[in-house]
């Protein structure tokens, strides 16, 4: 009833306790009280009459009412004084018996859970001498429980001492299931909404299975739930995820398509419903120990996501259910979320392995491009592999960013790459080269360029091919580069590359002692290296005392 009609209508109940002490008439009342309820008198006959169809009216009125005015007593017990008629339909009780029986009470109708919330409710409205509205429960004549809705309010004496509480009860069964039903609904899509953003947020597959049983036991009210999926080789049912369970005898699933109940959804691509789930235990096929987790319900859903069977999400219930039109909805509902999913997971997965794949074939290509190489040069047999993995060691300690290693890795592999265009007779010589000579060989970094520069993904490894000569005073070619003109990743590789070549034998000289190639790199420092660069590959070299590749000269 809005908050506005309750004046009148409290007027209008006081005046009926107060006309109708007659428990004959369409409602029943106690014992009048002392409180200004003064017989009625006899004056005369015509005022008699129109008193008489006054009461009548109002009677008329009350049983119509759908619901139930009382008032009751302010006593120990609070003892019903009047009820109207509706109280039948409400509760299942005449008013004579909500009235007179001493072990029916209204209060006693109410739930227990409830109870203390009511009681609550109406002593604060007391206290303050205002109306109340409460909403609670209870249960009728029948068993049957019923959502119910008083207004009321304290009626007070002159010297503020609480009489009577006088009100109304209204049936909101409906409307309250009505209310509950889209709240139900309104949590389930919430929760909808929470797994597809798992999904699309997150391709850690068991973080999703997770995130989804987790709703699943929450808004389907199960207490336990499993997610099997299918191996694509062995064609089983494999346990992924699960929670609610007391044992891990479920954590063992291998089934077989159409081996048990999950097997049976599967190859038949519908739900299987067991609502007496002890009496065919059996028919599980998996272990005797599930019998522990005292299940009763069943649900098993296949999980199809383009067509294909890819699991089976199991539910299960300790206790019975008569699952409605919208738990089955959402159940499914949830089984499309799982096997987009896994869908999504499978594919991601797929597309990193065939990633990777290409990446260590797209290495190997490259490895075997400076093979290639060294096997036209003879004397550089085994430098590419050794420069590739001290520039990987130098360029971490200078904390070059790990997502930019495996280009520096590519140009140090690559470094060479340009003497592919150099003339054997130049590139084979065994002697000093001539001044044209010298010109001729000085063009390998351009023609690494030019070779690299079209391949898209090897662009961001052109630094160390095309750089690699060029020197810290800008005397290197083939641009004449100085200082930090030139990129880190050559001014690493340059090093590296110059420290190898010394330790190593060549046709026209023996390999250097190890301290005199140390006193070449530290004289260079400012001049062919960049001092810093320079500084740290000597602290690299004191911490292992040795060249990271060769024994110590």
């Amino acid at each position: 009833m809005p908050a506005h009609y309750l004046p009148d209508f409290f007027e209008l109940s006081h005046r009926l306790t107060s006309l109708l002490p007659d428990k004959d008439q369409s409602f029943h009342m106690a014992g009048s009280s002392d409180e200004g309820k003064g017989a009625l008198t006899n004056s005369g006959g015509q005022e008699q009459d129109i008193l008489n169809d006054s009461q009548r009216f109002l009677s008329t009125l009350l049983s119509n009412l759908p619901g139930m005015v009382y008032r009751c007593h302010n006593d120990a017990h609070w003892t019903m004084e009047f009820v109207s008629e509706g109280c039948l339909d409400l509760t299942g009780y005449t008013a004579h018996e909500l009235i007179e029986s001493k072990s029916i009470s209204f209060g006693k109708l109410v739930e227990h859970e409830d109870h203390e919330r009511v009681v609550d409710t109406v002593q604060a409205a007391i206290k303050e001498r205002t109306s109340f509205l409460v909403d609670y429960r209870i249960t009728t004549r029948s068993g049957k429980q019923k959502w119910v809705r008083e207004v009321g309010r304290g009626i007070f004496n002159n010297a503020g001492r609480l009489l009577a509480l006088e009100g109304y009860i209204t049936d909101i069964t409906k409307e309250k299931i009505a209310g509950q039903r889209i709240e139900r609904q309104l949590r389930r899509f919430e929760s909808l909404r929470k797994i597809d953003q798992a999904i699309s947020a997150s391709f850690d597959l068991p973080i999703t299975l997770q995130i989804l049983l987790d709703q699943v036991l929450l808004h389907l009210e199960v207490d336990a739930a499993d997610i099997l999926l299918l191996n694509p080789t062995t064609k089983l049912l494999e346990f992924a995820q699960g929670c609610g369970f007391f044992t891990t005898v479920l954590q063992h699933t291998r089934l077989r398509l159409g081996e048990g109940y999950a097997g049976r959804a599967a190859l038949e691509r519908r739900i299987v419903h067991i609502s007496r789930l002890p009496e065919s235990l059996g028919e599980l096929q998996r272990s005797p120990q599930i019998a522990s987790e005292a299940f009763v319900i069943y649900f098993g859903v296949p999980l199809i996501a383009k067509g294909q069977v890819v699991g089976v999400l199991e539910t299960f219930r300790r206790t019975p259910h008569d699952p409605d039109a919208e738990w089955l909805e959402f159940l499914e509902a949830a089984a499309g979320q799982a096997a987009i999913a896994i869908d999504n997971a499978t594919l991601f997965n797929d597309l990193q392995n065939s990633n990777a794949e290409l990446v260590v074939a797209y290495d190997a290509t490259l490895e075997g491009w400076s093979k290639a190489l060294e096997l036209r040069d003879q004397e550089t047999k085994g430098h590419t592999q050794r420069v590739a993995d001290m520039t990987t060691r130098l360029a971490h300690e200078m904390g070059v960013q790990e997502k930019e290693m495996h280009h520096i890795r590519r140009g140090a592999l690559l470094h060479d790459i340009g003497k592919m265009g150099i003339p054997d007779s130049i590139l084979l010589k065994p002697g000093p080269l001539s001044a044209d000579e010298w010109g001729i060989m000085r063009k390998h970094p351009g023609y690494a360029y030019q070779l690299l520069s079209p391949i898209t993904k090897l662009r961001p490894a052109l630094d160390i091919p095309y750089c690699h000569h060029e020197k810290w005073d800008g005397t290197g070619y083939p641009r004449g580069l100085k200082g930090k003109e030139i990129p880190l990743s050559a001014r690493i590789f340059a090093i590296v590359d110059v420290w190898d070549a010394l330790l190593s034998d060549r046709p026209y000289r023996p390999a250097w002692p190890v301290e005199k190639t140390l006193s070449h790199v530290r004289a260079q420092s400012g001049i062919h290296f960049d001092p810093v660069v320079v500084g740290t590959f000597l602290k690299l070299f004191d911490e292992n005392q040795t060249h990271p590749n060769r024994s110590q000269r």
